[in-house]
């Protein structure tokens, strides 16, 4: 079963477009979007498990330019 995460991104200011452009080109994304408030950008993301989970928001989310903080919810199914 996949492992689904909603992945709120705070980015330093005047890169969110650039950020969620990048985004998109991961493999998983399914949705990103830059909305008013914080966090600046909702992403959800859709991935094989956990740890494929881990590698994906440490290795590439966080790789991006302009990301300074992600906060990584994991969906429980009901």
């Amino acid at each position: 079963m996949a492992t689904r995460a909603y992945i709120l991104i705070k980015v330093k200011a005047g890169k969110t477009k650039d950020v969620v452009q990048a985004l998109k080109k991961i493999t998983g994304v399914e949705q990103a979007h830059s909305c008013f408030g914080r966090p600046d950008i909702f992403v959800f993301i859709s991935v094989q498990d956990e740890r494929t989970l881990s590698d994906v928001v440490i290795t590439k989310v966080h790789a991006i330019e302009g990301v300074e903080e992600t906060d990584t919810h994991i969906v429980a199914d009901a």
